[in-house]
């Protein structure tokens, strides 16, 4: 099932400007290896999802997934044919705002290889280009 908030205080959302690059969530944090975007996006509840699905059947349960990105963004669209005005339409999906440099998914406990094939199955499933990162070494 696709994720979403439990609850908001505002049903709608405008669509708002993602210009700049990420400032948090840049770097890999809970895992060994993660897969950074290099472009901007709204990376939907559903695409994330496939993404999670497509890693867990090529890892066969082994290693641990984290998945850095929530959609908490509402995304309204009104239906085919029907006239302007009559109010904003209903919410269709749920998004995620994805800048460049933001980490969408880390992984843990797997050898590079197996990570790296991983989020190239990953990445097939997400709208923006993605690059792989390993994690940095703090001194």
């Amino acid at each position: 099932m696709p994720r979403m908030p439990k609850r908001i205080k505002f049903r709608k959302q405008m669509r708002g400007k993602m210009k700049g690059n990420a400032t948090r969530g840049n770097y890999v944090a809970f895992g060994d290896y993660g897969l950074q975007s290099l472009g901007t996006h709204w990376v939907s509840a559903r695409q994330i999802e496939s993404g999670r699905i497509a890693a867990q059947h090529y890892l066969r349960r082994q290693g641990k997934i984290v998945i850095r990105v929530f959609p908490d963004k509402p995304i309204s669209k009104k239906p085919l044919e029907t006239r302007m005005g009559k109010g904003k339409a209903d919410t269709d999906f749920w998004a995620a705002r994805v800048k460049p440099g933001t980490i969408l998914y880390e992984i843990s406990g797997v050898p590079e290889e197996m990570a790296k094939e991983a989020f190239a199955r990953i990445a097939h499933k997400m709208p923006v280009r993605c690059r792989f990162v390993g994690r940095r070494l703090s001194v």
